[in-house]
């Protein structure tokens, strides 16, 4: 649903008009009023400086996301930046360096 409108890019805040917004992950409180949404930007590190305007425009994807789901009340939608995919690619550059490398080798 949240994907669906970034990628229409449907929201008129300037700061996420030309945005390309990745939601990675959405996790649900157990009663079902609160989300937060995992956003990424990928092949950039720059999704912090949007999370301000996505909390701006959170009672609108709120609103958008009521009339998506049948639920008795709409959840309150929180924003935080995705960092697994930066995790990962430093633990790759670590696996790749030297030292590893060198530690990894198979005695002869």
């Amino acid at each position: 649903m949240l994907a669906g409108i970034f990628t229409r890019r449907e929201l008129h805040d300037p700061d996420l008009a030309k945005a390309d917004i990745t939601v990675t992950e959405v996790r649900m409180s157990p009663d079902l009023r609160h989300a937060t949404a995992f956003v990424a930007r990928l092949g950039r590190s720059d999704v912090d400086a949007l999370l301000p305007a996505l909390r701006r425009a959170a009672p609108y994807l709120r609103a958008q996301v009521a009339h998506a789901v049948r639920l008795k009340f709409a959840p309150d939608l929180a924003f935080q930046a995705d960092t697994a995919l930066d995790y990962a690619t430093h633990v790759d550059d670590l696996l790749r360096s030297p030292a590893v490398a060198r530690d990894l080798e198979q005695p002869e």
